[in-house]
């Protein structure tokens, strides 16, 4: 049946549309190490509220083309997965800054070029949760309600991006971009009474 009036649309969209400003980028402690001076948990906590924005990952399947008689056959080839980013804002103890260089020297070292071989040493997990903006979870007034969940696996930062400095800059915070290699991705529907997490 189709959809012919704006009270029919409205109708469907019963909860108001997820907003792209309502969600939770969590990092845990790379690579189940948090003891190395690096990333660890009082970071992390940190990082829950200093990262600005993210993105839902992506991904792509690409396609391999047989040729046959003058057409051409589009079969599905091999899934990759595109890199992730956040961003981050900066506050004057460059305390996330310096968690995310301490990852990139445990991965390769500024003075040495040498480092971790082990993936198991260097990579670590996230988490990229859409909150609801409807009420909280029963029982829990600081909780919100998690729509979706993505986990994004065994990740590792590549990239630490510049922050831009200038006379000209006022009423303004600085922010950078770190990019990180994911190996894949897990999409987890939740219920609508699920909580976020506070670990």
């Amino acid at each position: 049946m189709a959809i012919k009036t704006i009270t029919d649309f409205r109708s469907k969209l019963t909860g108001g549309g997820a907003r792209p400003n309502l969600f939770e980028v969590n990092l845990g402690n790379f690579g189940g190490d948090g003891t190395t001076g690096g990333w660890n948990t009082n970071i992390e906590s940190e990082f829950r509220f200093m990262c600005k924005a993210s993105s839902m990952p992506a991904q792509s399947i690409g396609s391999v083309e047989v040729p046959f008689r003058g057409r051409i056959l589009k079969v599905a080839g091999d899934r990759t997965f595109e890199p992730w980013s956040v961003t981050v804002i900066n506050d004057e103890d460059f305390k996330v800054r310096k968690g995310f260089e301490a990852w990139t020297e445990k991965i390769n070292a500024l003075a040495t070029g040498v480092g971790e071989v082990d993936p198991n040493n260097y990579m670590g997990n996230g988490t990229i949760k859409q909150l609801s903006r409807s009420a909280t979870v029963a029982g829990n007034d600081s909780a919100q309600r998690v729509l979706h969940e993505y986990k994004v696996e065994e990740i590792w930062p590549s990239e630490i991006g510049a922050i831009d400095l200038s006379y000209d800059s006022s009423d303004a915070i600085e922010e950078f971009t770190v990019t990180f290699q994911i190996q894949f991705f897990q999409s987890i529907a939740k219920n609508a009474q699920q909580e976020t997490e506070n670990t």
